[in-house]
């Protein structure tokens, strides 16, 4: 599942294709796509259904060249999709189909996509985000939640659970532990499926990571702010943000040396070398939120061993130069840094609330 997308989708046809996906836990030809000839449910969103305007906006209509413009009888069907995502891509047509539930309840007409190719997605994604096309917004849902367990050193690594909840009535009571701080609003209609939350500080030790107000919100163009991704691994930063408390680290932490050379084969920054230690040393690392919520994480969450006797911030960046602000968002917290913390997507109270707690119990 996908915080920061709202397509669901999966690989569909006999003819699925994907590109650039030979990961060592995945054999590309043994990959289950979905056939829609073998559904009685499925169905091709046509080019004049509602639905169809989700992914494409209100002007879709205008490339409905074969439509018969005076009744809201279509075959054509809705354009193909391509959607971008960091790491990859995905390409396919807009079903309509049949979901079906464990406890029998069905939800008929819910629009998925059908992808035919994939760069570097090959096994689906279950959109969460903020648009209509979502997993949440397709079930009406009121809240959803899940606690990631961390699998860094599992040998036998359990699932996370993810908890879906209708809700009902006007109740806006939260849940008993969490801290929560306000979903924010993006000025434009382009990041409309991220969940921003207001970031005021970040604290490394004592010491308050003096970070400019324009990457902690979105300006008029809507770059800038932060959102939480769980389709993300290592939390991001744009590289002024991302200098900051990289440099704050290496301030804090010369009590041990620099792994140079670690850090030129991973791309991580700082590594430190600990050999012989019998502890780890390092400041605490605090994400301070509008409305007083803390999100103090572990240490498993922002230091993580990638050599004998070498730890590394796993906190990442790009390789853009200067002071200006990248497109879209300049902080995302992604799902490493979440693991071990119940997280409680709020949607009918517009909040985002947590705790720290044992995901695995």
């Amino acid at each position: 599942m996908d915080t920061g997308s709202s397509l669901v989708w999966f690989p569909c046809t006999s003819r699925y294709l994907c590109s650039k996906c030979d990961f060592p836990n995945i054999e590309v030809t043994g990959i289950p796509t979905f056939i829609p000839k073998q559904s009685s449910s499925s169905n091709l969103i046509g080019c004049k259904n509602h639905k169809c305007s989700w992914l494409f906006g209100p002007k879709v209509q205008s490339k409905c060249q074969e439509c018969d413009p005076t009744t809201q009888n279509c075959t054509q069907s809705c354009p193909p999709y391509v959607i971008q995502y960091g790491s990859g891509s995905t390409a396919g047509l807009l079903l309509s189909e049949t979901l079906d539930f464990p406890d029998k309840k069905t939800i008929p007409d819910f629009l998925v996509g059908c992808s035919l190719f994939s760069i570097r997605q090959p096994e689906g994604i279950a959109g969460f985000g903020r648009s209509p096309e979502s997993l949440p917004s397709q079930l009406g849902l009121k809240k959803f939640s899940y606690c990631l367990v961390s699998h860094a050193f599992d040998d036998t690594p359990a699932s996370s659970d993810l908890v879906l909840d209708t809700g009902s009535g006007s109740d806006d009571t939260k849940t008993p532990g969490l801290s929560y701080t306000p979903f924010q609003k993006n000025p434009t209609a382009t990041f409309r499926d991220y969940y921003y939350v207001l970031l005021r500080n970040i604290v490394i030790g004592d010491t308050h990571v003096k970070v400019p107000y324009k990457f902690l919100v979105p300006g008029s163009d809507g770059n800038g702010g932060t959102i939480v991704d769980s389709g993300t691994t290592f939390t991001f930063m744009e590289k002024p943000v991302y200098e900051l408390v990289a440099k704050e680290f290496e301030k804090q932490v010369a009590h041990y040396t620099v792994a140079t050379e670690v850090q030129n084969q991973t791309g991580l920054r700082p590594c430190f070398n600990i050999s012989g230690e019998k502890s780890v040393s390092v400041p605490e690392f605090i994400f301070h939120f509008k409305g007083g919520a803390k999100m103090a994480l572990p240490l498993a969450n922002y230091f993580s061993f990638v050599d004998s006797g070498v730890i590394c911030l796993t906190i990442v960046s790009d390789n853009m130069s200067g002071s200006g602000i990248g497109g879209g968002p300049a902080i995302i917290l992604g799902n490493y840094q979440q693991r071990n913390f119940h997280v409680e997507f709020d949607l009918k109270n517009e909040r985002f609330g947590f705790k720290q707690q044992n995901c695995v119990s």
